[in-house]
């Protein structure tokens, strides 16, 4: 009965953050339909006695207060602001993020009394966390944006989950102080820059822009070629900072310590993950990533999967409640979630399929991890990015084996460069054959006439229904269960 009141209450909450992700609701109706749930759990608690009827009414208050919360978070665009959308406004305000770097420009989140802006700057001047600069330019409301894909990309509500409502782009922009913000957050940022500053000198472009993706997320510099060649082979799901890149890194730490007692080797996969989380700049989706990642680790580390599907879904409750927006409008949140649930639950059951893999330096293990992951967000990308890929099979089998280790030897890289640029070039130059391979193969099949075609509109219900057809392979017994087996 616990475990199905404990399912009741964290279902029912994300069931209601989703319906009104996409719906809006009465708010008036949703307190009043959250006040008859409570009479009627007391009913069915002290009266009735009746089991079903104290689950259902949990799940319904539950589900009224997914929305309440969604609510209280969907915030109007402040008046004093929205006045003066389409005007030139000059105000001074604080960087409060690490500056985005892309290939033409620059993107900066700066902090105003009401509300977030991104700043859309060149890349003429250095901007860092805790700049406190002056902006001039005129004010705008973020519009959806249509990829290459022909795909619309919900631009309005991807800045919203961050709330950020405005946009100023190419403003004149002048850096007035230096050194606020988070004292702590700057000293991260400070040594992520380092990081990969000694990273960039050890192995040259485009490799070290792929090992910035694959250990840290860091995208951002790709140039168009190149991010289509990832999306065209379908591998742009290796620098998505997601649990998946992290937990495949921890497992390669845990295998390195296998000689040693299991909770050493669980300490070292965990503190492998708290140095990624560090390296980031302890962004929200980094953290997130990490959380992911531990329970992935634990539970593979263990072999208890069934307490770590609990704790799976807790997380994933405890995410939505601090931030609501990120159940629909964070991609890094969806495929940090899918990617654990394959990596716990999918990974073992496909294992034996490879078994004509040596299982030397855990190789079996990693292929199979990775597999699993691949197979199961690949719906979500192909959804997501509007793109078939008729290659990426391939493609991923002859790099996802290779990802791990390549990732760990850039950490060590990394590390090692910040003792010493001449050790280090050792290890930057093994690292840039691995790279240099991997972009080998995805420039290769990316440049097939066929490599990929253009799906801007796969179907939503389409994702669902495998989605249904995943989560059931995987969880039949179990729902059949919840539904069957007595109270």
């Amino acid at each position: 009965m616990q475990d199905r009141i404990f399912y009741a209450i964290c279902f029912g909450f994300l069931l209601g953050v989703l319906l009104r992700s996409f719906v809006s609701v009465n708010l008036y109706l949703i307190i009043l339909f959250g006040i008859i749930a409570l009479v009627l759990i007391l009913f069915f608690t002290f009266i009735s006695q009746n089991s079903w009827g104290i689950l259902i009414s949990i799940f319904i208050l539950m589900f009224s207060f997914g929305i309440f919360r969604f609510h209280s978070v969907d915030i109007a665009n402040p008046n004093i602001f929205e006045s003066q959308v389409g005007q030139k406004v000059t105000f001074s305000a604080e960087i409060i993020d690490e500056p985005n770097i892309r290939e033409n420009n620059q993107q900066l989140i700066i902090k105003l009394p009401e509300t977030k802006v991104l700043v859309i700057a060149g890349l003429e001047e250095s901007y860092k966390y805790g700049d406190e600069i002056k902006v001039a330019g005129k004010l705008k409301k973020p519009e959806n944006i249509i990829t290459d894909q022909g795909k619309e990309f919900d631009y309005v509500n991807y800045l919203r989950k961050d709330g950020i409502l405005y946009t100023i782009i190419y403003p004149d922009t002048e850096i007035i102080s230096q050194g606020h913000g988070n004292m702590i957050k700057r000293g991260l940022f400070f040594i992520k820059n380092k990081f990969l500053g000694k990273v960039n000198f050890a192995i040259r472009d485009p490799e070290s822009l792929l090992m910035g993706g694959l250990i840290l997320g860091e995208k951002s510099s790709f140039s168009q070629e190149l991010r289509q060649s990832f999306v065209d082979t379908g591998t742009i799901h290796i620098v998505a900072l997601s649990g998946y890149n992290v937990t495949i890194v921890a497992e390669w730490f845990m295998k390195l310590f296998a000689f040693l007692p299991l909770s050493f080797g669980i300490g070292v996969g965990i503190f492998a993950i708290l140095l990624f989380i560090l390296m980031t700049g302890a962004s929200s989706t980094a953290v997130r990533a990490g959380m992911m990642a531990i329970l992935a680790l634990i539970a593979r580390a263990t072999g208890r999967n069934y307490d770590v599907a609990r704790a799976l879904v807790l997380v994933a409750v405890f995410m939505v409640l601090l931030n609501p927006f990120i159940l629909v409008y964070d991609v890094s949140f969806q495929l940090s979630f899918l990617a654990t649930v394959a990596v716990i639950f999918l990974a073992p059951r496909i294992e034996k399929y490879f078994i004509w893999i040596t299982d030397k330096f855990g190789l079996r293990d990693i292929v199979s991890v990775t597999c699993a992951a691949y197979i199961f967000v690949f719906p979500f990308i192909l959804y997501k990015m509007g793109n078939f890929s008729l290659v990426a099979l391939p493609a991923n089998i002859l790099i996802l084996p290779l990802i791990p280790f390549t990732m760990m030897l850039g950490f060590i890289t990394g590390f090692i460069g910040l003792l010493s640029n001449v050790f280090a070039v050792p290890f930057g130059f093994i690292s840039y054959l691995f790279l240099h391979y991997e972009l080998g193969v995805i420039s290769f099949f990316a440049q097939l006439p066929f490599a990929a075609f253009n799906f801007p509109d796969f179907p939503l219900v389409l994702t669902i229904t495998i989605y249904i057809y995943f989560f059931y392979r995987l969880f039949g017994k179990n729902i059949k269960s919840f539904f069957t087996a007595p109270l």
